[in-house]
């Protein structure tokens, strides 16, 4: 893997936020490419839990500064940056006052999930290829990692199809069993459909449950990793009916061999 660029995009990264299938995953899988050589970034959204002090967080000013369109709305970018320590990792934050300056990540103190959780969606993928343009950094492969960054494999492959620059770059989605329960908000379908896309390839986000949602990543994936050992058996046949490449479970002790030639095979 020596030289590869891969681009971990996340919903949620360990030490920033609490250890779980996700944030774990997306610090182990960067960790194990960058020690044999790789070139990565990881990229995630700049929540208020997330401490800035305790992380060394600093604005990254030549990279924020442009507005994101979202559902007619302009909204700020703002990146941020942090070095995991020991490690050589850098990781990028996607940050908006409105959408991630609450300390909750996904809910209220209710448990109830925001009612923008899908705004919020869209702006940290926006975001995300935006600041890659910006720093051209071209990546071979960006997987991603959680249903907030779920929504990249349909923007990267229609929205930016005439970006050139990621012509030949590969998109891999892990599934994981957590989700979410219900859905998100009713208005979802249209206000991605507000960035022009086709009906047919959104469909799915007319009831945007958590499995709807991760149907639509799939579908704009070039591949599918299974990052839980038991997932959604729904999502399991709709995987298995769209004969994408896929990689079954694999213990992290050999996630270095399977990874990286997954990666390679794509």
């Amino acid at each position: 893997m020596k030289d590869k660029r891969i681009l971990f995009v996340s919903s949620e990264v360990v030490p920033y936020l609490p250890e779980n299938e996700v944030s774990t995953a997306s610090f182990d899988a960067p960790k194990m490419i960058n020690d044999q050589g790789g070139q990565i970034r990881i990229f995630m959204p700049k929540y208020g839990a997330v401490n800035e002090r305790r992380h060394q967080l600093h604005e990254v000013i030549r990279l924020s500064g442009m507005n994101l369109v979202i559902n007619d709305m302009d909204m700020p970018l703002i990146i941020k940056v942090a070095s995991i320590p020991k490690e050589r990792i850098q990781v990028y934050f996607i940050d908006n006052d409105e959408y991630f300056k609450r300390k909750g990540i996904f809910s209220d103190e209710n448990d109830t999930l925001y009612e923008d959780n899908d705004e919020r969606a869209i702006f940290f993928v926006k975001g995300v290829v935006e600041t890659i343009k910006k720093l051209n950094w071209v990546p071979d492969v960006i997987h991603v990692h959680g249903w907030m960054a779920s929504l990249l494999p349909l923007y990267l492959k229609e929205y930016y199809k005439n970006e050139s620059i990621f012509s030949d770059t590969k998109v891999v989605t892990s599934i994981f069993s957590k989700g979410f329960e219900n859905e998100l908000s009713s208005n979802m379908y249209d206000k991605v459909a507000f960035d022009e896309f086709d009906e047919k390839d959104i469909q799915w986000l007319k009831q945007p449950t958590y499995e709807n949602i991760m149907k639509c990543a799939i579908d704009f994936s070039d591949g599918v990793i299974i990052s839980s050992e038991t997932i959604n058996e729904e999502i399991n046949q709709h995987i298995s009916a769209t004969n994408k490449p896929f990689l079954p479970f694999s213990a992290k002790e050999n996630m270095k061999e399977t990874y990286t030639d997954f990666y390679l095979n794509l």
